[in-house]
């Protein structure tokens, strides 16, 4: 493991090449740079990001976010890409199951402190696992949400500790769908049933036509962000 002056060094160099790079061709920077020190995040919305990287890194760590309150849609991408496609998928699981939750915290947490159920369920567990890693991919795209339209190729995760990889970042939601269905990618059933971005159950509703693709997550509470991609 390199220290965090040598990765930011990498990131300093990278950076401004892969600004306008293709998602094929950062995948491969990052399975050459990284090797086994490189993990994918994915929600189980698509197995695009998982495709696409492990065409250059074959049997990457894929990390699933196991929150215990998936629709049961995702569960089912989740086992399908698994078997599908060269790559371990590694279920992050939180310190609590739901039930020690409810009885230690009260029942639908997530109801009354979204914050809290997402740092408990998300955003720690994912801290811990990436501690083992150099560098980590995510499906993050510019067109999601205003609070991403900023988003980079390749930065530095001062959160994390570690480098942050976005290949996705430029695309669109048609350009996800063209890839899927022209390498023939696993997609989650709810993507096109009006779910454009997908969460934990209790907390994402469907989207109106031509809304805000993020605007169906904690649907009428001030909250946008889990709290991984800050």
């Amino acid at each position: 493991m390199r220290t965090a002056d040598e990765l930011r060094a990498v990131v300093a160099e990278a950076a401004p090449r892969l600004a306008d790079a293709s998602a094929q061709e950062v995948a491969a920077w990052a399975a050459a740079e990284f090797g086994g020190s490189l993990a994918v995040a994915c929600s189980m919305a698509d197995a695009v990001l998982p495709h696409l990287v492990s065409a250059a890194a074959p049997g990457v760590d894929v990390l699933f976010l196991e929150t215990g309150y998936h629709f049961a849609q995702t569960s089912a991408t989740r086992d399908e890409v698994a078997a599908r496609l060269p790559i371990r998928v590694v279920d992050v699981l939180p310190r609590l199951t739901v039930a020690e939750q409810d009885a230690q915290y009260g029942a639908e947490l997530f109801a009354r402190d979204p914050a809290a159920c997402c740092r408990m369920r998300k955003v720690e567990p994912l801290a811990a696992q990436l501690a083992g890693y150099e560098a980590w991919v995510t499906g993050v795209r510019r067109d999601e949400a205003p609070t991403r339209a900023t988003t980079p190729i390749v930065t530095w995760d001062e959160l994390h500790g570690l480098v942050k990889i976005n290949p996705l970042a430029p695309w669109t939601f048609d350009d996800l769908l063209a890839y899927a269905a022209e390498h023939d990618v696993t997609l989650n059933p709810l993507l096109t049933d009006g779910y454009p971005s997908i969460g934990c159950q209790p907390c994402t509703a469907r989207v109106a036509p031509g809304a805000d693709p993020r605007s169906g997550r904690w649907a009428g509470l001030a909250k946008t962000e889990c709290g991984i991609h800050t």
